[in-house]
Formats: C-alpha cells, sequence, structure tokens
C-alpha cells in the first residue's frame, strides 16, 4: 500500500491557527506542571486546557470581587494608616 503513495514533491501546508486562542510560551514551576498534568490525567483531557480554566476562573473571580471604593472604606483605611502613623 506504501509504494502507491509518493510524498517526494510533498509540502507541508500552513497550520491553521485556532480561532480565538495564541500559542505562547510560559514558564511555569515543576511542582505547578505537575500538578495539572496530574488533574488532567485524572479527568481525561489535556493540562494546557486545566491551566486555561483555571485562569479564567482567577479572571472571572477578580472581575467579581472588585468593586468601586467608598468614601467611607477610605475613609476608614485613612483613620488606620494615620492611626499606625
Amino acid at each position: 500500500m506504501r509504494d502507491q503513495y509518493d510524498f517526494s514533491k510533498a509540502k507541508r501546508g500552513a497550520v491553521l491557527p485556532s480561532a480565538g486562542k495564541t500559542r505562547i510560551t510560559i514558564m511555569l514551576d515543576d511542582d505547578v506542571l505537575a500538578h495539572f498534568r496530574d488533574q488532567a490525567e485524572q479527568a481525561g483531557c489535556g493540562y494546557q486546557t486545566l491551566v486555561n480554566a483555571a485562569l479564567r476562573q482567577v479572571m472571572q473571580g477578580s472581575a467579581r470581587d472588585a468593586h468601586p471604593l467608598t468614601v467611607e472604606e477610605l475613609r476608614k483605611v485613612l483613620r488606620e494608616e494615620l492611626r499606625v502613623a
């Protein structure tokens, strides 16, 4: 069957990028990477998918927890700081 195919003049095609995703290089601590790889093996998915999900969870949690500083909160912080000084 292999004799039927001639790839001697073949050229590799362009790799199509995934919509909404960007390829990056990132340095992670060995223990962090091991954790996500272990979790991915148990879940039956890729570790990069789990890293992305964890980052998304933090990103969405931070946006939800952020709220404008009120005048009362600012006064409280200033009183506490001035008391220490």
